[in-house]
């Protein structure tokens, strides 16, 4: 081994790692399926607003991947929470949202579509942080990654921890620029085809809930899928 090799190899772990994580991550968290959602959702925001709460929604999901990469295990061990769990929490949550979408009249009963208050709600939390952009798909694969990062190179953890946390600023960095430029969709499609793709949108949701509930007790039964 030469002299470099010792001062390459860290290195070359810590690319490593950061390209895995944003490899794993950035088609789980797939900012460009969550783009159509987050138009629908901001059809009421002006412009500033509906980059802040793009920046927002960003934010809260690498702080929830990144409580859940540093201290996930204890939290559902604490909580006796299974990942399986995991994935029907986020099917009911990313079910009521479709509702709400599909059938607007019953999210704010009383309320007309010229409601000066009806943009005015901060979507950064919930949908877009949590299940869109930090669901129970990017939530197992940190999960995983925290379980193994020390089994299988317990002398570089944390390194590896550290490259982990860089490549999910990364992913959700890149997830902030594709829902900044989709914002500049909305003055093209138009009040008829923001309503319309709410409501295509909100039944997707329904679709995408119904799946995740149905893996999530598969899987807590262990029912295979045919």
């Amino acid at each position: 081994m030469s002299p470099g090799d010792g001062w390459r190899r860290p290195i070359e772990i810590f690319i490593e790692a950061i390209a895995l994580t944003i490899g794993a991550l950035l088609p789980i968290t797939n900012p460009f399926s969550t783009a159509p959602l987050f138009i629908a959702l901001t059809s009421g925001f002006d412009n500033k607003e509906r980059q802040r709460q793009a920046l927002k929604g960003c934010i809260y999901a690498f702080w929830i991947l990144a409580v859940f990469l540093l201290l996930g295990g204890a939290i559902i061990d604490f909580f006796r929470i299974s990942v399986p769990g995991i994935r029907v929490a986020g099917g009911l949550i990313i079910s009521a949202i479709g509702f709400r979408m599909l059938f607007p009249q019953a999210w704010s009963p009383g309320s007309s579509a010229s409601d000066p208050q009806k943009g005015q709600v901060d979507i950064s939390f919930t949908p877009l942080a949590m299940p869109s952009l930090a669901g129970p798909g990017s939530i197992s694969v940190v999960l995983s990654a925290a379980a193994q990062i020390r089994s299988i190179r317990p002398e570089d953890w944390r390194t590896i921890y550290v490259a982990v946390i860089l490549g999910m600023a990364l992913t959700l960095t890149l997830c902030f620029l594709v829902l900044r430029v989709a914002g500049s969709m909305v003055r093209y499609l138009g009040p008829s085809g923001i309503d319309a793709m709410t409501r295509i949108f909100g039944f997707l949701l329904i679709c995408i809930g119904m799946q995740f509930l149905l893996t999530g007790i598969s899987d807590f039964f262990g029912i295979h899928h045919v």
